[in-house]
């Protein structure tokens, strides 16, 4: 008789420095029993503090935060207003649920240095190393050097990134979800900034995004434990939060065996 056993690839929503760029991070305010006694007795007039279990009222948060802050999906419309070589692009809660549940796949490139764009040979090298062959709606999961650098200052300039070229070579191939341990599926910006400075050419960036222009795909940020995963043999549930017409949903992604 199989057993299941699942693996938590997210990273939570907290209050932390180094999980997103200055400023860009979410924001929760706490709320525990013994200070939220009124909101409830608000209800019932008449009724008092003590009246209640302990004299305690729910605990509760307050959050603040964009659709990018935590492990969450990004939607075609995040990277461009079309798609599919000019059709509107698909927001989240637009996309088919069916996406979001396949075989995974890891791709191991923890050895490439931060700022490191991933080439097509590169994927099919590491592919060839681990004796997969992909198929479409297979959720490609990408393990860099950011995977282990989370919760650390250097967090949202570590990892190597996907660009035009390997992400188009995934499309291609039938592949509609990737994700990425690090800040962003494209190069960091502070290494795509050294390019830009060198080149001054404009198509550098937030190249791996914009090949959204010509399929649309979604990607998935910010994983986590990715280190502890096989190179296959596992499926994937990434559903994400279904946010009216919006660029990117939150989710609790997940790594399934069957064992």
């Amino acid at each position: 008789m199989s057993s299941r056993r699942i693996v938590d690839l997210s990273v939570p929503i907290e209050n932390t420095d180094y999980a997103d760029p200055p400023g860009m991070g979410p924001s929760i305010e706490y709320f525990a029993h013994d200070a939220t006694g009124p909101d409830i007795i608000a209800f019932f007039p008449g009724m008092t503090v003590e009246q209640l279990p302990g004299s305690e009222g729910w605990a509760l948060e307050k959050v603040r935060l964009s659709t990018h802050n935590g492990t969450h999906v990004d939607a075609p419309y995040h990277y461009h207003s079309t798609m599919d070589g000019g059709v509107p692009a698909a927001r989240i809660d637009e996309l088919p649920l069916d996406w979001f549940y396949g075989r995974g796949v890891k791709l191991d490139f923890r050895h490439l240095p931060d700022g490191h764009l991933v080439s097509a040979t590169e994927i099919e090298a590491e592919l060839a190393r681990i004796g997969h062959e992909l198929m479409p709606g297979d959720i490609v999961l990408v393990n860099t050097s950011a995977g282990l650098a989370y919760g650390q200052p250097d967090y949202v300039s570590r990892g190597c990134g996907m660009g035009r070229e390997a992400t188009l070579w995934l499309t291609q191939r039938g592949i509609r979800v990737v994700g990425t341990d690090g800040w962003s599926w494209d190069a960091p910006f502070v290494h795509t900034r050294k390019r830009w400075e060198e080149t001054r050419d404009p198509a550098i960036i937030w190249e791996g995004h914009r090949a959204g222009m010509v399929r649309g795909y979604c990607q998935i940020e910010k994983l986590h434990n990715l280190e502890g995963l096989p190179s296959f043999g596992f499926m994937v549930s990434c559903f994400p939060v279904k946010i009216r017409a919006a660029s990117a949903g939150w989710t609790r992604a997940v790594a399934i065996f069957d064992e």
